[in-house]
């Protein structure tokens, strides 16, 4: 099965479709008269296909089990056809378009075993998705405008050379991956100066985004949060919220960070933890949905 420990639980909703088409007008009148001899068909496989939806994951091996929030199966006929729709919601990792699709399967294969016997051309046909919605591709940033990035280490020991770093080099791996472009990536040690001449530094040179990491935990020499927050125009604390409740779902002492984010100006800057992992869960928890601030951007200047 494929890994989702990594991925945003959201609200998944989708919408699947079957056709079911008999031979002849007597069998959609018994259809609707309800003298179909196994039953009324429209209620028996709308039970089955309820059925469906929820033992996905038993049938199709690489369906992840999860909480089933919605299902409605609707039936209409046009003619000598029989449209099947079903709507599955979820509020979870992965989506529901394969156990939309499965239940509108069973629900056919159901009316088609109900029709058999009084019709002997039965046919199901275009078993297909009709849309769905949530998950990355639908909380992206909502422009085409390329973003540029700078990234700043603070470390004391990264920067007198007694350490490597890591953290910085992961949030560059994660922008790419989202076609962001950093054009600027430094080391700084933990003081307030040095982190806010660079931090200042780099929003003069009009960045959209300046991600710092390091800094934001409880020792003395911890003070990038204090740095960070008199810079900023306004802090966005749902950045921190989000960031430090992804992170509490993996490990508890999460809830430890110091983590903080807000705009300057037209420039997004978030100061991140220092460990590798903590930086790529925070950066798992934020992107691509943190890039909506620049559309609101965009609409607030028209």
């Amino acid at each position: 099965m494929v890994d989702v420990t990594h991925k945003l639980i959201s609200l998944r909703i989708a919408i699947a479709q079957a056709t079911v088409m008999v031979s002849n007008q007597s069998t959609i009148d018994a259809i609707n008269n309800r003298t179909v001899p196994k039953g009324d068909v429209f209620e028996v496989s709308r039970v089955a296909g309820l059925f469906a939806v929820k033992r996905t994951s038993d049938m199709i091996p690489d369906c992840h089990p999860l909480p089933i929030e919605y299902t409605e199966i609707r039936h209409r006929i046009e003619g000598l056809s029989i449209i099947i729709e079903v709507e599955v919601h979820t509020i979870y990792k992965t989506g529901v378009e394969v156990e939309a699709m499965h239940g509108a399967s069973v629900v056919a294969l159901t009316i088609y075993d109900m029709l058999k016997p009084i019709d002997k051309g039965v046919e199901i046909s275009t078993i297909k998705l009709l849309r769905k919605k949530g998950g990355k591709s639908d909380y992206s940033s909502g422009t085409d405008i390329p973003h540029t990035a700078a990234v700043i280490v603070c470390s004391d020991s990264v920067s007198v050379g007694a350490k490597q770093d890591f953290s910085g080099k992961a949030i560059i791996a994660k922008l790419e991956k989202y076609g962001i472009a950093v054009h600027d990536y430094s080391i700084v040690p933990d003081d307030i100066k040095s982190i806010q001449d660079e931090v200042k530094s780099l929003y003069e040179d009009e960045f959209d985004i300046i991600i710092l990491t390091g800094g934001t935990g409880l020792s003395n020499r911890d003070v990038t949060p204090e740095a960070i927050k008199p810079l900023l125009d306004r802090e966005i604390p749902g950045i921190a919220e989000q960031m430090r409740h992804y992170g509490q779902q993996r490990m508890p002492f999460s809830m430890l960070s110091r983590s903080i984010g807000g705009m300057k100006g037209k420039t997004l800057i978030l100061a991140l933890p220092g460990s590798v992992r903590g930086v790529e869960e925070s950066m798992d928890a934020l992107f691509p949905h943190i890039l909506h601030v620049f559309k609101v951007a965009e609409n607030s200047a028209h």
